[in-house]
């Protein structure tokens, strides 16, 4: 699977090159961002911007990879996605970071990041 991959120091921007992400290409997306080195400790931003079409299986790679950001501690974004996809998950799943710009997913993930770090120092 092909990626223009742009690594942050807190951040891992991800933006996959394929014409369509269906069901014969969703477990091998879900697989490769999970399994990139540069993302363990790291946030993620997934840029679709580059994917023209997604079916349901492809949503649900997407889901399935920012559930596992978050049940590693740290935070997912979703930019790129068409008006009727970003409908669509907005629709079903309120509590997604979707942004419409690339700049905004990086201020949401960083925010996140920072309320992190400052639960975490109240704990002591």
């Amino acid at each position: 699977m092909k990626f223009k991959i742009d690594t942050k120091e807190k951040i891992l921007i991800v933006h996959p090159e394929i014409p369509r992400l269906d069901v014969n290409l969703s477990v091998e997306f879900a697989r490769s961002i999970t399994d990139l080195p540069e993302l363990k400790d790291r946030n993620l931003i997934l840029d679709m911007a580059l994917v023209p079409e997604i079916d349901e299986a492809g949503l649900m790679a997407i889901l399935t990879v920012y559930q596992q950001q978050y049940d590693s501690r740290q935070s997912c974004a979703i930019t790129g996605l068409n008006n009727t996809l970003t409908g669509i998950l907005r629709e079903s799943y309120e509590d997604l970071n979707i942004t419409p710009t690339l700049a905004e997913a990086i201020d949401i993930v960083m925010m996140e990041s920072l309320e992190r770090e400052l639960m975490e120092g109240e704990e002591w």
